[in-house]
């Protein structure tokens, strides 16, 4: 029984060097970086091509896979019965994970219609809604449920700031780093935090289809190119970044929760 207790509370005590680690990091990161400013180019892509009066046609169509897999994956997971969700605090993660990708596919259509500093909201904030309720899910799973609760709100708050901070203060490093910390911290906690369920190597598959998607725009221009002007690397981050919850999809179809040995 003592040696239970020890247990419980070096896990926590864990835990709460791991946060306070990540926190003290992202202090760090805006105390030791300088601003980061839009470029001037930012809203310029390589491929602003005009089909049937669509102003960045490609653009824009890529944006509606998004419309189809979050609404889909929305009722799905309300629904209840066809994701294998266990946990109450999970659906409010993924519903409104869900409800982020179907957002997105407004905003993003909205803002490339015409590209300019007073629509690039509504572009971002759907994004950041997706990356909190996501990341509060895999908290949920890996660390606990009251805790995946707290970030859930905690992490939708931040990103509304960090969007208000980058519109107001044209500073993306909070965004930028909104972006890159889930795509550390979900493959680095997956092999501190054991899964709860199994088909867990998915949240690897899809932190790794994220990156390919940031790098796709990255090279806008070079894969523009490369395909002699067929697709621009824009529109293949749009295709490549719905392949993320799809991926998740699957994997709340087919995960069952494990078994737990106790001795």
């Amino acid at each position: 029984m003592v040696w239970m207790v020890t247990q419980q509370f070096a896990i926590k005590g864990k835990r709460r060097r791991i946060w306070g680690g990540a926190f003290l990091c992202w202090v760090l990161l805006m105390l030791v970086t300088p601003k980061i400013s839009h470029s001037p180019n930012h809203h310029h892509y390589a491929d602003m091509r005009n089909f049937l009066g669509v102003p960045n046609t490609l653009n824009v169509i890529t944006s509606f896979p998004f419309l189809v897999v979050g609404v889909l994956g929305f009722v799905l997971c309300v629904q209840g019965g066809f994701f294998n969700i266990s946990l109450p605090g999970e659906v409010w993660g993924w519903a409104l994970f869900y409800a982020g990708i179907a957002g997105l596919a407004f905003g993003s259509a909205y803002y490339h219609l015409k590209p300019d500093d007073s629509r690039v909201t509504w572009d971002t904030l759907p994004m950041m809604i997706a990356f909190s309720s996501l990341f509060s899910s895999f908290i949920v799973e890996r660390v606990g449920e009251r805790i995946g609760l707290s970030c859930l709100f905690a992490l939708l708050v931040i990103a509304v700031l960090s969007t208000a901070y980058e519109r107001t203060c044209n500073d993306i490093r909070l965004y930028m780093m909104f972006q890159l910390i889930p795509c550390i911290a979900i493959p680095g906690m997956t092999f501190v935090f054991p899964p709860k369920y199994t088909h867990s190597r998915y949240w690897l598959w899809a932190a790794g289809a994220y990156l390919l998607s940031k790098f796709e725009a990255f090279a806008d221009m070079k894969i523009y190119h490369a395909n002699q002007y067929t697709i621009s690397g824009h529109s293949l981050e749009h295709i490549c970044l719905v392949i993320v919850p799809v991926l998740l999809s699957i994997m709340l179809v087919h995960r069952n929760r494990k078994c737990q040995r106790h001795l």
